[in-house]
């Protein structure tokens, strides 16, 4: 697991989008002024709904994970899922569901989050990951339209996913079923910012000192850390439908000494790798949604104790130095997942028309 540290920069998803991983309690290892009236751009940046990537028909569905895998098995089923997924330009034209999990499975029925709105702006639109399920597009509308009583001018909207969901090309190992999206920790500026400015605009990093250094002060930096960060992200853990909040683990001991007697919420905000420069929302499993797994519900407490204890030492951030003669280990490769390690359904959405 590669774990980068890099001040004032923010590559959207760049870092351990693998918080589809945190389970368990202990880890192993300027208010703004009145916005204006949305403009309209140069180019058209909405992805059309009609345009949907036209792949080689799939003839039967993959078979079950416990079937036995062999010539059987036709050659595009053990091709990356990502290249297949990376390629689809629309949604699948089918009902709205979230299949498999946040990290292995895909998206029918997928909606668009329009690139721009009274109090959001997405960002990096070539990246074509501003689609999720409509659950997800309604949840991000609203807690946009609260930014601004929150003393937050608007949103800066990063990563969903893509048109049917599945493994990216690059990136996110979540993101996967529509339910995931990424929040700047920047606010909308008050006009509306260029194709060009939305692919080259740096998120910043609300970290006081780079965390892998021994020692290191593991706290936000107080020049660039607001209250208005806080209620904005109280605000989205408070929401129901939310099953977790991923967050800098200087940015969770923040949000512990902001809550007050108020602490209930803090259950969902979990503290991850990264997440330094944006927040994470996960939604739960939609009704409805057949053959979607929930990741299971955060420990009891508000998480500001023995395990925030421990991200914030220097356990997980200092690599280990080797022992004399001890040669370091290399991580190892990751293998990709494959058409045929998804859900059964996901070829169907995959090739939908």
């Amino acid at each position: 697991m590669v774990r980068r540290w890099i001040l004032g920069t923010g590559m959207i998803g760049f870092l351990m989008s693998g918080a589809a991983a945190e389970q368990s309690i202990l880890p192993k290892t300027k208010p703004g002024g009145p916005v204006p009236a949305p403009t309209t751009l140069s180019a058209p940046i909405a992805p059309a709904l009609a345009t949907v990537t036209r792949l080689p028909p799939v003839k039967q569905a993959p078979p079950p994970r416990s079937a036995k895998r062999g010539g059987a098995i036709k050659a595009r089923y053990n091709v990356p899922a990502k290249s297949l997924f990376g390629k689809a330009k629309g949604p699948a034209p089918l009902a709205a569901r979230s299949i498999g999990s946040y990290a292995r499975g895909c998206l029918a029925g997928a909606a668009p989050m329009e690139v721009d709105g009274p109090t959001w702006q997405v960002m990096r639109l070539s990246r074509n990951r501003n689609w999720g399920h409509p659950n997800l597009i309604e949840f991000l509308k609203k807690l946009a339209a609260d930014a601004p009583d929150l003393g937050w001018n608007g949103l800066l909207v990063g990563d969903l996913a893509q048109p049917r969901g599945g493994p990216m090309l690059t990136g996110h190992s979540s993101h996967q079923v529509g339910l995931d999206a990424d929040i700047w920790l920047t606010q909308m500026p008050n006009r509306r910012l260029s194709r060009k400015e939305r692919e080259e605009i740096s998120a910043i990093s609300m970290l006081k000192e780079n965390m892998e250094i021994a020692g290191a002060d593991r706290r936000v930096h107080p020049k660039k850390w607001t209250r208005s960060h806080a209620r904005l992200i109280r605000r989205a853990a408070k929401d129901k439908s939310v099953a977790r909040i991923f967050v800098s683990p200087a940015i969770k001991k923040a949000l512990c000494e902001f809550a007050g007697k108020d602490r209930n919420w803090l259950r969902t905000v979990r503290p991850w790798w990264g997440h330094h420069y944006h927040f994470h929302v996960r939604l739960k499993c939609p009704r409805g949604s057949k053959g979607c797994k929930n990741q299971a519900v955060p420990p009891a407490g508000d998480g500001c104790g023995k395990e925030l204890t421990y991200w914030l030492s220097d356990v997980p951030w200092v690599p280990k130095k080797p022992k004399k003669g001890e040669k370091p280990k290399k991580p190892a490769k990751k293998k990709s997942i494959t058409l045929a390690g998804l859900p059964n359904a996901c070829a169907t959405v995959l090739t939908a028309q």
